[in-house]
């Protein structure tokens, strides 16, 4: 099978560099392309086999998988021009998460699927959240499915939970990180630590409460109840945090819930069916 990839920025790179990482595609089946394309030769640089190829309508010709990883206003000026090479035995597979399947049924003439990619893929963990079209073959529901079991764990979602889904798989390692970073800065301010030490401290005790969770000793309330001894300094510090957060969360959900609300009215024009 041949697989395309149409944008190589981040997630685009990420995806690529996952799948072939996982094994779960090989570099001479895969021909990639990006805009700045100096961006697709990096990739090429790690994986001497994969072909380069100039345009979108190149990649398409030469696949019979197609992964979109542009911006959600450029979707569908990508799949408009690529689709005269796309037959009904064909798949499209957009990334990004404004765009729903039946939109994008609406404008390709071939099996189409969303698969939302985490950071955490990279590291062949993590979840992608898969979506496909109506009309998408079942055959291609099955090898996408496999494909990326090989890097992640694999989650079918309805529309109606998209935002949040993608909220707690693919922004939450960034909401998590910047926390940590927060977490890190006042130590720094408040005792004798240094940034560096700090920081070490902190990446491996996320590395290690993820070894517990992965290797099934604890679950996130366990965990907490095993840690926080009655009466002990990290009770204390669990109530600091209970009276300080207050709607933090709420607010976050807020906010992207009201940014991509905003995200699918702008791309909404470019689609004859919306849901």
């Amino acid at each position: 099978m041949k697989i395309g990839i149409i944008g190589t920025g981040n997630m685009g790179r990420i995806l690529a560099e996952a799948l072939l990482d996982g094994k779960a595609a090989s570099p001479s089946s895969m021909t990639i392309t990006n805009r700045t394309i100096s961006k697709a030769q990096e990739i090429k640089k790690n994986y001497q086999e994969i072909h380069l190829a100039k345009t979108g309508k190149d990649v398409a010709e030469q696949s019979s998988l197609i992964f979109v990883c542009v911006k959600p206003h450029d979707v569908h000026n990508v799949i408009k021009d690529i689709s005269p090479y796309l037959s009904k035995d064909k798949c499209i597979v957009s990334i990004t998460s404004p765009i729903n399947v039946e939109q994008l049924e609406s404008i390709a003439p071939c099996s189409v699927a969303r698969i939302i990619p985490s950071i955490t893929n990279r590291a062949l963990s993590g979840v992608s959240l898969l979506s496909f079209g109506e009309n998408c073959r079942p055959e291609w529901k099955t090898i996408l499915k496999m494909m990326f079991e090989k890097i992640s764990t694999t989650v079918e979602i309805e529309e109606n939970i998209t935002r949040v889904a993608s909220d707690i798989v693919s922004c939450g390692p960034a909401f998590f990180s910047y926390l940590t970073q927060r977490f890190i800065l006042a130590a720094v301010k408040e005792t004798e630590i240094d940034q560096e030490t700090a920081t070490i401290l902190a990446e491996k005790m996320l590395i290690g409460m993820g070894e517990l969770m992965k290797k099934g000793f604890y679950s996130l309330p366990t965990l907490q109840e095993k840690v926080c001894v009655k009466g002990g300094i990290t009770g204390e510090a669990i109530k600091v945090m209970e009276s300080e957060l207050g709607d933090l969360f709420e607010h976050v959900f807020q906010a992207t819930h009201a940014k991509f609300d905003e995200d699918i009215d702008q791309v909404k024009k470019y689609y004859t069916l919306l849901s």
